[in-house]
């Protein structure tokens, strides 16, 4: 297993530099086919859902993260999608 302090990945943004650098840890190929976000309360400070769906194989998995910070709750969707 790669070590979390020193995998880092580039992107076209920082939720795919994320999701680059999630599948460098766990070395499984997927394809992202839907990335929804919205925001689950008010304000500035306002709770982000993130909801996701990844191809792996001929495997449909689906994954759910809320934060205040969009990539972390993109990080989680993407950690939950099993």
């Amino acid at each position: 297993m790669a070590n979390l302090s020193l995998t880092s990945a580039h992107g076209t943004g920082p939720v795919d530099a994320i999701y680059k650098a999630v599948n460098r840890i766990v070395n499984v190929d997927n394809e992202l086919i839907e990335f929804g976000i919205q925001a689950v309360t008010e304000g500035i400070d306002a709770l982000a859902e993130v909801t996701i769906r990844i191809r792996c194989g001929n495997d449909i998995y689906s994954g759910r993260g809320a934060n205040s910070d969009i990539c972390v709750a993109s990080a989680k969707a993407y950690m939950h999608a099993a």
